[in-house]
């Protein structure tokens, strides 16, 4: 009985031990001042920002008042489907209600979201915004209705996450459709309009994401369809500390 006992005592201090090393990282932006026009764009000349165990990188161009890469927002426009309206989730709100959220433009080459240390990422919640999914779902003068008149153009919306390693070398890659109709007349195809997570825990512990968008739609200066995303809820799981 008493060897028992302590055998239990050894393993119940053992699991202790194990669950302190455990550490986390949750980036749901909720600690950025988005200030008074409730977004920061880059216009300060940083060059990106942090949030939890990354770093998102920014260009901001001060003499065109323009912007690429991350910034964030806590917009709520989920009517205005034009240019004018950058910065809103089509879903109204960040994941689960939350106020803030990232938003990505593409500068039309990748950009690398880098990780402080090496994350492996359970969980990230993806959204278009409110000006894509209305260029998407209805058209406009420079970017094409999905599916056509008809719905059977096999049109598509792809955001591509390439993983690297410590060394910044690539590993593996992930492409997740942010619309497809690629069914043709289906009532699979579809355009993502609320908060969709998915999981990149099969990469590994990464140091970082590279980020590329692609589209159907695309003609001699690039792509047609408006070239952003939100980002919301990036959970993941660090390395112990030895």
């Amino acid at each position: 009985m008493k060897r028992s006992l302590i055998f239990a005592v050894i393993i119940s201090t053992a699991f202790a031990c194990t669950k302190e090393k455990e550490r986390t990282d949750f980036i749901d932006f909720e600690e950025l001042d988005t200030g008074q026009e409730g977004y920061w764009n880059g216009s300060d000349g940083s060059g990106g920002f942090s949030s939890g165990n990354a770093w998102f990188v920014n260009h901001y161009n001060s003499e065109w008042g323009a912007w690429s890469g991350f910034a964030y927002s806590n917009h709520t426009d989920t009517e205005t489907g034009d240019y004018t309206n950058p910065y809103s989730s089509v879903a109204g709100s960040g994941d689960e209600l939350s106020a803030n959220y990232s938003v990505y433009y593409y500068p039309g080459s990748p950009d690398t979201l880098i990780f402080t240390e090496e994350e492996k990422i359970t969980s990230v919640s993806l959204c278009n915004t409110t000006y894509a999914y209305k260029v998407m779902l209805n058209g406009n003068d420079f970017a094409k209705k999905f599916g056509g008149d008809d719905g059977t153009d096999p049109d598509w919306y792809k955001l591509t996450l390439t993983a690297l390693d410590e060394q910044m070398q690539e590993i593996a890659y992930s492409d997740i459709y942010l619309a497809d109709f690629r069914p043709g007349n289906s009532p699979d195809d579809y355009i993502i309009n609320e908060w969709t997570r998915f999981d990149l825990s099969a990469f590994g512990f990464v140091k970082g994401l590279v980020i590329e968008l692609s589209s159907s739609d695309t003609g001699d200066w690039g792509m047609n369809t408006p070239a952003y995303f939100c980002i919301d809820n990036i959970e993941g799981k660090l390395l112990p500390l030895e």
